[in-house]
């Protein structure tokens, strides 16, 4: 997959097949419409392209509001994307400038002249120029007079991936991860560089890897116990993952932490990616250290269990 970070550097093709959204997630209903695109572009002999934005629009008309929070990074996302298949990822920089642009010109100037779109595949609902007056009748009556197909994706289709998104976020939010999981089609998971801790997992038995999750717009599932599995490099480690406050130890801000199984390497500054498979419990404070290191070895042994199959 070619990653384009401003439509600027792409260079328009002579058939692109074209869809435009967010794509947070990557889940399984982003997944049906990208299989429609790429079987477009086998049909048609052309190249598949998704334009998406960032950042979220959100973000930018609505700085005051910082309730957003998405499935997946946008570097997360492009990898998912890749992972699929897709020919062309452009990521366009979101700014009041290009929300301001006309739907004429937002038609002419991006998907005609700077992508050569010939095919595009787009939601009954999709807007876009200013005040989002364009919307699907303005792409249906420019197709003929730029040369370019439009495929509507119908509002069931539609409605489908909005609830599935709404539900991933929702079951993450309540740790129900094997519910957000289905939805996705792979396993949830956080990107984030390892950190120095306070070593209190350490003194349990239990040492761990504190995550640093930089994007704050990045969703992050209830607090509590979790099975995970951790990629290194190209290795894949098996652990115990913890979400929380630490409250047995008064603990003020929230952590994101893995106890890898089997496992003693100086990892701190590394990237990780930690995926998450099951909710073991939620986080609950214990009247002592000593208590929490009982139940620590029973989550383990119940992590151990459910990951059998790994």
């Amino acid at each position: 997959m070619k990653l384009y970070h401003n439509i600027d550097d792409f260079t328009p093709l002579p058939n692109a097949v074209v869809t435009i959204g967010t794509f947070d997630g990557v889940h399984q209903g982003h997944r049906q419409i990208i299989a429609r695109l790429k079987e477009l572009a086998r049909q048609t002999g052309g190249e598949t392209v998704i334009l998406t934005f960032f950042p979220h629009p959100r973000m930018i008309i609505h700085p005051e509001d910082q309730s957003l929070k998405l499935i997946s990074t946008i570097d997360e996302r492009a990898a998912l994307l890749e992972e699929l298949g897709v020919d062309h990822l452009i990521i366009t920089p979101f700014s009041r400038d290009f929300s301001n642009q006309t739907a004429e010109a937002y038609i002419h100037d991006v998907l005609v002249k700077k992508i050569g779109t010939r095919t595009i595949i787009i939601g009954y609902d999709h807007r876009f120029g200013k005040d989002r007056r364009g919307g699907l009748q303005d792409l249906q009556a420019a197709g003929p007079e730029y040369g370019f197909d439009v495929i509507e994706i119908p509002e069931q289709d539609i409605n489908h991936v909005a609830i599935s998104s709404t539900r991933i976020r929702e079951a993450l939010l309540r740790g129900d991860i094997e519910q957000a999981n289905t939805f996705l089609g792979y396993s949830f998971y956080l990107t984030g560089k390892v950190i120095r801790g306070n070593q209190i997992g350490r003194q349990l038995g239990y040492p761990t890897a504190n995550l640093l999750v930089e994007e704050g717009y990045k969703l992050i599932p209830a607090d509590g116990i979790f099975s995970a599995t951790v990629k290194i490099g190209a290795e894949i480690f098996k652990g115990m993952a913890y979400i929380g406050h630490r409250p047995t130890i008064n603990g003020m801000t929230r952590n994101i932490e893995v106890n890898l199984f089997d496992f003693d390497r100086d990892i701190y500054n590394q990237t990780v990616q930690m995926n998450f498979h099951h909710f073991i419990r939620h986080d609950v404070k214990f009247s002592s250290l000593e208590g929490l290191k009982e139940q620590l070895a029973e989550d383990k042994i119940a992590v151990m269990t459910v990951l059998n199959n790994f």
